[in-house]
């Protein structure tokens, strides 16, 4: 397994940091001539999660920001008018109130667009109308008066898939008002009834105008600095200090009539570290359609995070204290007693230190079984005897190949150790040669493998874990998901909904 005590970058973190990407997705970049060789991450959102992305409460609250965030400009007319010579009219300070949203649908186009329908949006405009008369013979001053105008409209979304810079982005410019209503009320319907129809019938065509141009004007503008957002989020959620993904597009998406795909190429960002991928094995038949999200992930990327993590020496652990007496002490046996004896020399566990490191980065390798990983791991135990120097007392190496299954449950990652093989190929102490029979390394290896790799693994488990929550993973209500590993590649599968407080918090930080 990874010996990382300091490990912070994980294949779990690594699919929900795309889940955020994929809330839109792209196309019509140009790519080389093989693309999909360069795949290294592969996210499908079945039509299921698009639905639930488009009707639930924060899709809502976007487009309800639309509304209230448009910039209406004043309106200005004028009309001759029989014996009352040119009427002017003016609407301003037009606000929003009292918008709610019955209905939406969501309808996937093959190869061209997602299809956004909100039924019967409902809105209460308010502002100020300015009216007066100029006749031939005389001119009266003009008159204002407070105006609410209750509509009732159908919007009608076709939101383009593009790509940018190698980056998402999103084109809502296709977009449509219809109004089944459209009724101005005048301040308290004190004004004469004639005067309110005179002005319904002259505004109403220019309202229509200008509040389909600036509220698809808004929404339009809203898609694309969400494409954004989502991607920035996606970034740094894939991003733990200098050990980073690159999730821009590696090929075309593509757009079926129950879900979208879209391939990134998941390369490897550290430093001077060069990431190279050309060979991926993924195919649309991989994954299904029954689940929510899906998200494959190609053997390369854990590898080559392993090799980042080695690089940025964080698969390095120290144990001392009562984690150190827990690994020695396993039973309570002549052999345990003679080999404690020899190694600590009477020093007490606290006095003591255990260094794990690994010397070269582990190669894993995803199999039916689970994930195998091999190291050539160090282990050194220095004592530290009161009022004398500190004295190394064992050094060892082995190569250790650990299979590990991986689960997410109750917002845990949970990392479950099968077989193990350990082979010594170094081992040094501080005892009398004579003193180093093989029983004693029996011990030591029994003591590795039923006591060290776990608990190496229970180091990893929530530091994982407390990496993925401080971005954000525990906001997610994730329903049965399942990490299947397959010759090769990596397949995790789930059914979400969407946390409560991000496009919230987007919105209210304004855009």
């Amino acid at each position: 397994m990874l010996w990382a005590g300091r490990m912070r970058l994980g294949s779990s973190g690594i699919f929900v940091g795309i889940l955020l990407v994929l809330v839109h997705t792209a196309a019509a970049c140009e790519f080389g001539p093989v693309p999909d060789r360069a795949t290294g991450i592969v996210c499908r959102m079945t039509k299921p999660a698009a639905l639930l992305s488009t009707v639930n409460q924060e899709t809502a609250q976007v487009i309800q920001a639309a509304f209230r965030n448009a910039n209406f400009p004043n309106i200005t007319g004028e009309r001759s008018v029989r014996l009352l010579g040119k009427v002017a009219y003016g609407l301003s300070n037009i606000q929003v109130n009292d918008l709610s949203i019955e209905q939406s649908e969501v309808e996937l186009k093959e190869n061209d667009a997602i299809d956004i329908a909100i039924k019967n949006v409902t809105a209460v405009f308010k502002g100020t109308l300015t009216y007066g008369y100029a006749g031939a013979w005389f001119l009266q001053l003009f008159h204002s008066v407070d105006f609410e105008i209750e509509s009732s409209i159908d919007l009608q979304i076709n939101i383009k898939l593009m790509c940018q810079e190698d980056q998402v982005a999103a084109d809502a410019s296709d977009c449509y008002l219809s109004f089944h209503k459209l009724t101005l009320h005048l301040q308290g319907d004190k004004e004469p009834g004639w005067l309110k129809q005179l002005f319904t019938d002259f505004i109403s065509f220019t309202l229509k105008f200008v509040l389909k141009r600036e509220v698809c004007n808004e929404i339009n503008y809203l898609a694309q600095v969400l494409a954004n957002y989502v991607h920035d989020l996606a970034a740094n959620f894939v991003r733990d200090e200098d050990i980073g993904l690159d999730i821009s597009l590696a090929s075309d998406p593509l757009i079926k009539a129950n879900y979208l795909e879209s391939h990134h190429k998941g390369l490897v960002m550290y430093k001077n570290y060069s990431d190279v991928f050309s060979d991926s094995v993924f195919s649309p038949s991989l994954l299904s359609e029954s689940r929510m999200l899906y998200f494959w992930l190609s053997e390369h990327i854990l590898n080559s995070l392993a090799s980042a993590a080695f690089l940025d020496e964080r698969l390095v652990m120290n144990i001392s204290g009562k984690k150190l007496q827990a690994l020695f002490e396993i039973e309570d046996t002549e052999v345990q007693q003679k080999a404690v004896q020899l190694i600590f020399q009477g020093t007490s566990y606290n006095d003591s230190v255990a260094k794990v490191w690994s010397l070269t980065h582990p190669e894993i390798s995803l199999q039916p079984e689970g994930t195998v990983v091999k190291s050539l791991v160090a282990v050194e135990i220095n004592i530290f005897p009161p009022g004398e120097e500190s004295l190394m007392v064992l050094y060892m190496e082995k190569e250790i190949t650990v299979t590990i299954q991986a689960a997410y449950a109750e917002k845990k990652l949970i990392l479950q150790p099968l077989d193990s093989r350990i082979e010594f190929k170094v081992f040094k102490w501080a005892a009398d040669p004579s003193e180093n029979d093989q029983s004693i390394r029996n011990f030591l290896q029994k003591m590795i493998s039923v006591v060290g790799i776990p608990e190496v693994i229970s180091r990893i488990e929530p530091a994982l874990t407390s990496l993925m929550n401080s971005k954000g993973l525990h906001l997610f209500e994730i329903r049965n998901p399942e990490i299947i590993t397959r010759q090769g590649y990596l397949i995790v599968q789930l059914d979400f909904s969407f946390p409560n407080h991000l496009l919230l918090d987007f919105l209210q930080k304004g855009f």
